[in-house]
């Protein structure tokens, strides 16, 4: 019964350490992260957007591109992101048998992601952009009876990224830009309790649980450069900083049998936990062919080694390591677009994507896994000064299978395997001043 004590410390570790994206995905960027920032770049698997500068989303992909826009424009963009989850249990057991419940369908929910960009002059070679993104996000629900409640009930991650940035033209071929990001990220998650076997009575017969919530503010930068070539051709490149965050918050013990009320185990508690958010490179290309084509390729590199471990520190001094050991991935993306009429233009897209997870650390938290990206779009300019993306992108991902151990903190062996996919439909608007 010592180690019971884990249930808390690891479920507040959990909140940043093994939160669920790969759900929700890169909403569904690898890991954690979102990469639904723009309607446009949505319709083309994300291609060239390090070099696209087609709107004022480009703030958030690369700023330098920000020159390619005439006058002053705005974007708001908002992507509702629909994922599927199905578990199938094969053999997950607790202490004294088999681990009981449902599989849990259901619990991938939809989520609408929102952002917000303005570009403008403020010499005739500066431009000043500003962006209100969501690089980060999660949420996901299991029923209260589902068969690994005790490794994982609910998982929330909001974030808000404030990007004031500034482009500079060196000449007709070669730009530069920078931003500043303002993090922002509040998150939390729950697990069961299998207080029936912490008791010493019959397990899984009085469920409680815990939940750990915390909030922070952090700071980076961007960078991006673009380059223009006689041939037509743009090649962007761009870097996002790592983002140290600390959240400040605690757990919270429900339904905690009346033998336990007074086990300081699980009292609630005050907490820090410590992780650092990856950094991030991009290399676009965007090779124009006539009046009407284009050609648009991605390649991404996402330093998710930074998050090795998540450390938790209690109010009574105590601290808790979680081992995360995710790898770096890639994503790359090839896309086309063609100018259907001066009123339409249509895009698709695809490329793979990998996951930073890794087999034997996967959870039911963030049962993420590599994917295939498959992606259409179109643009309509309707006046002079406005106009509307739409963008629908479908995320293929590979079977992934757990066998997650926490039979030490009560969790059980939760043993099975994830079947994935997600839609995403997004639309945004952009308005010419």
């Amino acid at each position: 019964m010592k180690k019971t004590g884990f249930l808390c410390r690891s479920a507040t570790a959990a909140v940043l350490g093994a939160l669920f994206c790969g759900l929700t995905g890169d909403a569904l960027a690898a890991g954690f992260a979102l990469n639904e920032q723009s309607g446009s770049a949505m319709g083309v698997a994300f291609a060239g957007s390090a070099a696209s500068g087609e709107d004022a989303s480009t703030v958030f992909y690369n700023p330098a591109a920000m020159v390619l826009i005439s006058g002053t424009q705005l974007s708001l963009g908002v992507h509702g992101v629909m994922p599927d989850l199905t578990f199938t249990n094969q053999g997950s057991f607790t202490a004294g048998g088999p681990l009981i419940g449902n599989d849990g369908s259901g619990s991938a929910k939809g989520v609408v992601v929102p952002n917000f960009y303005l570009v403008t002059d403020i010499s005739p070679n500066i431009k000043y952009g500003f962006g209100v993104s969501s690089p980060f996000g999660l949420q996901t629900e299991y029923n209260g009876t589902w068969v690994g409640r005790y490794q994982a009930l609910k998982s929330q991650l909001q974030s808000y990224d404030l990007n004031p940035s500034l482009a500079y033209k060196v000449n007709d071929r070669v730009s530069f830009g920078a931003g500043f990001n303002a993090q922002y990220i509040n998150a939390s998650l729950s697990k069961a309790i299998d207080f029936g076997l912490l008791s010493g009575g019959v397990p899984q017969s009085a469920d409680g649980a815990v939940e750990a919530a915390g909030n922070s503010w952090a700071y980076g930068y961007n960078l991006g450069a673009l380059f223009q070539f006689p041939t037509s051709t743009r090649v962007g490149i761009a870097y996002r900083s790592k983002v140290h965050q600390t959240l400040v918050g605690s757990a919270t013990f429900s339904n905690v049998p009346a033998s336990l009320l007074g086990d300081p185990r699980f009292a609630n508690s005050k907490m820090t936990a410590a992780v650092t958010l990856p950094d991030s490179i991009s290399l676009s290309l965007v090779q124009k062919i006539g009046d009407k084509w284009e050609l648009l390729s991605d390649v991404n590199f996402t330093r998710w080694s930074y998050f090795n471990q998540v450390a938790v520190v209690f109010a009574n001094g105590q601290t808790s390591v979680t081992q995360e050991n995710w790898r770096n991935t890639f994503r790359g993306t090839l896309g086309m677009t063609y100018r259907f009429s001066d009123r339409f233009k249509l895009r698709a897209g695809g490329g793979f994507d990998q996951s930073p997870v890794r087999t034997g650390y996967r959870t039911a938290a963030i049962p993420d896994s590599h994917r295939k990206i498959l992606a259409t779009g179109l643009n309509y300019k309707y006046s002079k000064a406005d106009s509307v993306d739409f963008a629908y992108q479908h995320l293929f991902f590979n079977d992934g299978g757990i066998a997650n151990n926490q039979l030490s903190s009560g969790g059980g062996f939760l043993i099975g395997t994830y079947k994935i996919d997600a839609n995403i439909l997004s639309l945004q608007y952009n308005h010419d001043f």
